[in-house]
């Protein structure tokens, strides 16, 4: 895989990155999960928040053959800029050698919508789950109108999943609909993927979780759209295979990736105040080869590996 372009401030100054993003080459996160529902697996979608995290995502799609989603929260999309995000993505996942999609997480922010919808992004979550039914069905409806004229695809989440995550979302349940409310809102809103509540939660449970696979295995049957897994970090190996053998196609990861990213950089920043050696690009190696063996265990255990 090509190294990064020489760091943000190259990434974000050079013309000829910023052509690159507005033509770079669109991977469709619907036909990457349609094709975990025909082959039985789970795409893993894994949450980064700079170019280290990015790289480990993406060598650990290449290195077990994989499609993977790379998907950056509202948070670190503020954080970056749409631009030098958009830039970083071709850089590091344009020369790979498997599909890797790009998608906005968790975003009730429609303006920035807009605004990776225009860059070109795969695909976007636009979450409703603060709203009521007939607002979030209207503002969803709006959304996938939007993005469609522009190629790019829509996950819906109206009902919300429990847990804060980057400063988003709710620890109290406050939208619940029936199985059958979810199809339709899907059906009459033009949504690519659905995302309901099955009994996960963002971040690292602290008390065991009530799951419910069958739930989005009948979610996936009334609505014949894809179903997407949130708060997949603490689940068992076991647990994750009831998801997919539910049908669940897409899987959400981001503490995970976190929690080893900054293990790694601990450990190594140990290490260098031991030793009195204090090398910045020796810090970054480190942190990134620990992610990407970390990273490549999901498409194992989601049997995405060798699919792509």
């Amino acid at each position: 895989m090509a190294p990064f372009c020489g760091g943000y401030s190259a990434c974000v100054s050079a013309r000829a990155a910023r052509d690159s993003w507005k033509a770079h080459v669109k991977v469709s996160t619907l036909a990457l999960c349609r094709q975990a529902q025909d082959g039985g697996y789970a795409v893993p979608a894994i949450n980064v928040f700079d170019e280290y995290s990015m790289r480990s995502v993406v060598a650990a799609a290449v290195e077990t053959t994989s499609p993977m989603i790379v998907q950056v929260s509202v948070k670190t999309l503020r954080l970056l800029g749409v631009e030098l995000t958009t830039a970083m993505f071709d850089a590091i996942a344009g020369p790979a050698p498997v599909p890797i999609a790009l998608n906005l997480d968790h975003c009730p922010d429609r303006t920035l919508i807009e605004s990776v919808v225009k860059a070109g992004w795969s695909s976007v979550l636009f979450d409703a789950s603060e709203l009521g039914l007939d607002d979030a069905e209207r503002q969803t409806r709006e959304v996938v109108a939007l993005a469609h004229a522009h190629g790019v695809e829509v996950e819906s989440e109206i009902e919300n999943i429990v847990g804060v995550e980057d400063g988003i979302g709710s620890d109290v349940p406050r939208h619940s609909y029936s199985v059958q409310q979810l199809a339709d809102v899907g059906s009459r809103t033009g949504a690519d993927l659905l995302a309901p509540q099955v009994g996960t939660a963002h971040g690292l449970y602290r008390t065991t979780p009530n799951l419910l696979p069958e739930r989005a295995a009948e979610l996936r049957r009334a609505s014949g759209r894809p179903v997407v897994l949130h708060g997949g970090t603490g689940l068992s190996d076991d647990q994750f295979r009831s998801f997919i053998a539910a049908g669940v196609s897409k899987i959400n990861i981001s503490t995970a990736l976190k929690q080893v990213y900054m293990r790694a950089g601990l450990e190594h920043l140990r290490r260098c105040e031991e030793s009195g050696k204090w090398e910045p690009t020796n810090y970054f190696a480190e942190v990134e080869r620990v992610a990407t063996t970390e990273m490549k265990r999901y498409p194992v255990l989601f049997r995405s590996a060798g699919r792509a």
